[in-house]
Parts: structure tokens; sequence; C-alpha cells
């Protein structure tokens, strides 16, 4: 069995995944389903959220969900006079479970959008639907079809702002990084200059192709993080891996930050 295969196994109990409108009855552990249709931005775009609302103790993941976990999909092909949507993924936390660490979102999940209409003079229609995972003592595979028609100036939604805010710092070039071959794919490691900070995790992901990760292993020397993770894709091969795709999430007590791009470590 693909090793991007067997971790899911003592976490998850398949059911099957049944798509669902936000009218309809939600599946166990999801209380709340809908689009927050926020407001028109200065420069014409829209600002809006997708929002889910899970049971208490549930939880759901990032878009690199870490060893163990279900990527989020979001497809945005249904809606009309939309020319663009920038997904913003608000800062993460780390979940530990049975030796599998997961990265996501526990009790809510709010994803904010920058929608780029075709022709600003005309209201926009968003669909979305969604494939995700959210779990609790199983994992629960879930298919959503949220719509909402957007116009007029719209207001400020709170709600919104806060995952905003809550997006990491982009710190472009404190990273660099070496890059070898393994047999089913490639390794990555990171020196990151950052100071030492409680509860750090480096969360390693290639910006334009999705791809199974493994968890980082990290260590400290001095002010510099020494990450590395591997690269699994799906022919299970080494491939050419372009290091300004990659992207690197740093969480820890002290905030979390993101470094896009990692050049190759310069030569002593």
């Amino acid at each position: 069995m693909p090793r991007h295969l067997s971790p899911l196994l003592p976490l998850c109990l398949c059911l099957a995944a049944l798509p669902l409108h936000a009218e309809e009855p939600l599946p166990p552990g999801m209380e709340g389903a809908e689009v927050l249709p926020g407001w028109e931005a200065p420069d014409g775009s829209r600002i809006a959220a997708l929002k889910i609302e899970l049971d208490p103790g549930w939880k759901t993941y990032w878009r690199s969900p870490g060893d163990a976990g279900v990527p989020p999909v979001i497809d945005f092909a249904g809606s009309d006079n939309v020319a663009k949507v920038q997904v913003i993924w608000p800062a993460p936390q780390v979940f530990d479970q049975n030796g599998l660490r997961t990265v996501g979102y526990h009790d809510e999940m709010i994803l904010p959008l920058e929608i780029t209409p075709a022709d600003p003079a005309k209201p926009v229609t968003l669909s979305a639907g969604l494939d995700m995972g959210i779990c609790h003592d199983v994992c629960v595979p879930v298919s959503l079809e949220l719509g909402a028609d957007l116009a007029g100036p719209g207001t400020p939604d709170p709600e919104i702002r806060a995952a905003m805010a809550a997006v990491p710092l982009r710190q472009p070039g404190l990273a660099h990084c070496t890059v070898e071959p393994i047999a089913d794919g490639m390794r990555v490691k990171a020196a990151i200059d950052l100071p030492e900070a409680a509860g750090e995790v480096a969360l390693f992901e290639l910006r334009s192709t999705p791809m199974w990760v493994s968890d980082s292993e990290a260590e400290r020397q001095g002010n510099t993080l020494l990450a590395s993770a591997e690269f699994v894709p799906d022919s299970g091969k080494p491939f050419a891996l372009d290091q300004t795709d990659l992207r690197i999430t740093v969480l820890s007590d002290a905030g979390a930050i993101e470094i896009d791009g990692c050049p190759a470590t310069p030569a002593n």
C-alpha cells in the first residue's frame, strides 16, 4: 500500500460522501455551512467567505493537512460573472492524535474569498463545491454545494476581518533549501533564520503542485531552525522540484509566518 495512504486507516471510518446543498440536512459533526456575503472592496473586487461550523470537538483540515489529513478541494466553476477567486487561509493549528499529526481548524473554519468579477458593473453569483473531511473519533468525508448572489456594497463583516487578520505573516527570504532525491520522491531540507519560539512546527508544500508531504522533522542551531520533509508525487518517483514553488509555514506560540520560495543553500 502506498505510504501516503496507509496513515489514514487508523483515523478514518470511511463513510460515503454524498453531495449536500446548504438547505439539506448536514452530516454528523457539522452544525452549519454558508457563504458570508461580505462587501465590495474599493478596487471592485468582492470580499466574502465560506463558513463551516462544526460540533464541539470536531475538526477539519487546512490546505496542506499533514501526514494523515484530508485536503479540502474547492471548485468555483459553477459561478457566474467571476473571473478569479483567491482563497485566503488563516493560520491553522496542529493536532497530534495516536502519534499522527494533522493540521487544520477545530469547531469552525472561515475561509475569506477575494472575488474578482468578470464585469464589475454586474452582480456576482458565487457557487462553491466543497469536498472536505471532518473528524472526531471517526472521519467523515463531506461534499457540499454552497452558493450566494453577491450584489451591492455590502457591509464589512467582523468574522471575515478576524479570519483575514489571522493569516500568517509573509516573510520572504528567511529560508534556504537543499533538495535531494529519495526512492519515491524528493526530500527538502530548509535552514530558516528565525528566533526560537515555543511550539514550533514547520509545514511544507508546493504552491502549484499539491501532493503528499510527510510530517516535518526539525531541530535548532541557535537562531536557525533546521527542518526537513519528504514530497511524494502520485508517480512514486523522484521529480524536478521547483524551489521557487516551495512554501514553508512556521507555526509557533509567537505567531505564524509564511515563506514563499526557498532558494538553494549558498555554498560555503
